[in-house]
This record gives structure tokens, C-alpha cells and sequence, in this order.
């Protein structure tokens, strides 16, 4: 499809999709999130992609928010649909079966936090900010900012980044566990994509399960996750990749994965 707020390339097996309005700081209005979602289920279903990098365009914001003047007026209905509309999109990404990462190259706040945290992996340029400041507004979170971020960094500060609306930088950011590395802005998109490369070089089978694995076991008690854990190990035995990959272990050279 054709995008207007987006730019979509793909090289290499990985997907980079660069949020494209840089006059608003790369802003979440309602054609950004449908395009997202296009873009999240093309990620999903063609099998050429097999990673997604995710990233803003110009220097100062990965994405600086939701677009205000759409969600100034909105009453209870629209604005829970809009909830939904960005939950669904990011959810997509998340349940792709391919690693995402976001390369956050200036402000993430509000719905542009929320975005960085539905992806797999974060890497944040020096210059990265991150944030919910929603109760700034009289509003809160709306896609998924209450949710994931006490997964990623734990209740009390979760909390407290919540209900003060406090803008932290990127050392912070990796200090709490919400970005997994910072690297010096003119690395980003290089470090992001070497990173991935590095997953590419595995079993892509195998990194789905990961991902199935960690995305399902978070909400289950132990003993469920434990089981399902042990159900993908069986279903990972059996399959081409696990030969190829025990077999060039033990011959000390590189496995030759074929997805089977």
C-alpha cells in the first residue's frame, strides 16, 4: 500500500517503518495509527520480513505523543475507541512472531513511550526522552502505558513516572530496564540493525517460540508457563532447524537455518 505518514523499506529481511511527520514530532493521530496497523499486519503475513525496525523521522522525536488536537474534544465514546484503534495496532506489532525494535532517536512520550514498549527491544540514541505525561492533560494512558511499563521496569517506578508525568533521559531509561542499550545518536540506526541482524542469525523458529513464550507466560502462574515452555521444546525438536543447528554445532560451523 501507499503510505503518507510513514516510510516503509525493506533490505535484508528487515522491515524499517520511520513515522514521517517530523513538523509534528512524529505525532500519533488517527492516519498514523491505521497505517501502523497496515504496516504491523504486512509485517505479519509477508514472509520476506522477518524483522521490523521501527524508528521517527528527523532528530528530535521517535514520537512525541498523541496528536492533541484530535483528542482535545473527544468524549467517552471516541476516546475509547481511539484507545482501542492504538492497542490493537501495537498489539499487532507485539504478536507479529517477528523481533521488533524501536530505535528512539528523540522524544518518546505518551502514546510514543507506549509505542517504544510494544516493541520486543528499545535501543535509545543519547538524546532520547522518555515519559507519560498524560495526567498532565486530566487524561491518562490509553495504549497500554499502565500496562507494560510496570512489566518493564516494576510497580513503584511504573508509578511514579504515571501519576507525576515525569520526563526521564535515555541513561535513566536503561538505568530502570525500559531501553535495553544507549548508543550516541549517529550509531542508532547502525547498532539497531546490527542487533537485529544478530537475532536473524538464529533459528527463526526458534525466536518465535521466544517470543510466543515470553509474550503468553507473563500472564500465566508458574507451573502453566513451565508446561507450555516444555510443549515448544518438543515442537522445536522435531524440526529441520534443531538438526541443522545441533548438527553445525558439533561440526564447529555455522548453521544454515531454513525456517523448517
Amino acid at each position: 500500500m501507499a503510505y503518507t505518514s510513514l516510510l516503509f523499506d525493506l533490505a535484508d529481511g528487515i522491515a524499517t517503518i520511520t513515522i514521517n511527520r517530523p513538523d509534528k514530532l512524529n505525532a500519533l493521530n488517527a492516519a498514523v495509527i491505521a497505517e501502523l496497523d497496515a504496516a504491523a499486519e504486512r509485517a505479519t503475513r509477508e514472509p520476506e520480513i522477518r524483522a521490523v525496525l521501527l524508528t521517527g523521522a528527523g532528530t528530535k522525536a521517535f514520537v512525541a505523543g498523541a496528536d492533541i488536537g484530535e483528542i482535545g474534544g473527544q468524549g467517552a465514546t471516541a476516546g475509547r475507541e481511539r484507545a482501542l484503534a492504538g492497542q490493537r495496532m501495537m498489539r499487532r506489532f507485539e504478536r507479529c512472531g517477528k523481533p521488533v525494535l524501536a530505535a528512539v532517536n528523540g522524544f518518546a512520550l505518551g502514546g510514543g513511550c507506549e509505542l517504544a514498549m510494544a516493541c520486543h527491544l528499545r535501543i535509545a540514541s543519547e538524546s532520547a526522552r522518555f515519559g507519560q505525561p498524560e495526567v498532565k492533560l486530566g487524561i491518562g494512558p490509553g495504549y497500554g502505558g499502565t500496562v507494560r511499563l510496570p512489566r518493564l521496569v516494576g510497580r513503584g517506578r511504573a508509578l511514579e513516572l504515571l501519576l507525576t508525568g515525569a520526563m526521564i533521559d535515555a541513561q535513566e531509561a536503561w538505568r530502570i530496564g525500559l531501553v535495553n542499550r544507549v548508543v550516541p545518536a549517529d550509531r542508532l540506526i547502525a547498532e539497531s540493525t546490527a542487533m537485529l541482524r544478530t537475532i536473524l542469525e538464529n533459528g527463526p523458529l526458534a525466536v518465535r517460540a521466544c517470543l510466543e513464550l515470553v509474550d503468553n507466560g507473563l500472564d500465566l502462574g508458574l507451573e502453566q508457563a513451565l508446561g507450555l515452555e516444555a510443549a515448544w521444546f518438543g515442537l522445536l525438536s522435531e524440526t529441520a532447524d534443531m538438526r541443522e543447528g545441533t548438527r553445525a554445532f558439533l561440526e564447529k560451523r555455522k548453521p544454515e537455518f531454513t525456517g523448517a
